[in-house]
């Protein structure tokens, strides 16, 4: 299986310039892919657009050859960088998690989630609890695809490095595909199969 993005392009405005113009990348779904770029290339931008957040752009982005049906379950599920702003914070976690499915026991301990956190509202866990389950919650046994945009640069070393195993070692046994957006060439260098520069492949003049 594969995400195809194909001479995408895109600007906020008709009359502004545009910020992509016919990007192109393509991701398998037993591959991790990273993405580089300078600030205000494009990044996120193009994140959104590939999980369906953006709509109104040229270009196609499909998978396994097929346009997603927006009436549908998207198979590729974006994860943010600030997990808080993404959750109903009058929510307890397991109405956050059921929002989109309640994992097993067994993933909910690799993951590290305690079950008394389920009772918890948002306002009651660390970022890095709140970003383990924005994570869980993208991975829907529907998704094929998930694009991380940055999701543990406000979080402390450690659990940097439990959460990028915990979630290599899901999207492997599930062979979901993983696309990293992130400014850290050494993470990226560690946990990827392949880096993409943005700067490199968006055909502005």
């Amino acid at each position: 299986m594969t995400l195809k993005v194909e001479k995408v392009s895109y600007g906020y405005k008709s009359r502004s310039p545009q910020i992509l113009k016919e990007v192109s990348l393509s991701v398998n779904n037993n591959q991790t892919i990273g993405l580089m770029g300078d600030s205000g290339s494009g990044k996120t931008t193009l994140c959104k657009i590939i999980s369906g957040y953006i709509t109104n752009y040229e270009g196609t982005v499909t998978v396994d050859g097929e346009i997603v049906n927006k009436n549908e379950y998207n198979p590729v599920q974006l994860i943010f960088q600030h997990p808080e702003k993404t959750m109903n914070p009058k929510w307890k976690m397991k109405q956050v998690l059921e929002e989109s499915w309640m994992p097993p026991q067994d993933v909910l301990d690799e993951f590290g989630i305690r079950n008394s956190w389920l009772d918890r509202y948002p306002s009651e866990l660390s970022g890095g609890e709140l970003q383990r389950f924005s994570i869980l919650r993208s991975l829907n046994p529907k998704t094929k695809y998930v694009i991380a945009d940055e999701i543990t640069t406000m979080l402390d070393a450690i659990s940097q490095v439990q959460i990028w195993t915990s979630l290599s070692n899901y999207c492997q046994k599930n062979k979901v595909g993983i696309l990293i957006v992130s400014h850290d060439k050494k993470l990226l260098d560690t946990v990827c199969d392949d880096i993409i520069v943005l700067n490199q492949i968006n055909n502005l003049d």
